[in-house]
């Protein structure tokens, strides 16, 4: 299961990430997403777990939870849709 993890520090690491994740269970995989150009932190990162039973869990006890200073909004990540860039309402360019 993908968890969505926001609200992050420019301090969060992945290694962070994943320390914080794994007393929940096996994290497969932990990544903070960075700006292409500066390299920064975008502030969110995505944590992958096996085992949906243990996501949950960790979903559950670390929504609000402290990490490095704020507080994560974690929840289960959803597909990712493209930006509405053509047709649709505020999609014009003036």
């Amino acid at each position: 299961m993908n968890i969505y993890v926001g609200n992050l520090s420019n301090t969060v690491s992945e290694n962070d990430l994943r320390d914080a994740f794994q007393a929940f269970g096996e994290v497969s995989k932990a990544a903070v997403i960075k700006d292409k150009f500066s390299g920064e932190s975008r502030g969110f990162g995505f944590v992958e777990m096996p085992k949906k039973e243990e996501a949950d869990k960790a979903i559950s006890m670390m929504n609000g939870r402290d990490l490095k200073g704020r507080s994560a909004k974690v929840n289960e990540a959803k597909p990712r849709t493209d930006s509405p860039r053509s047709g649709g309402f505020g999609s014009q360019r003036y």
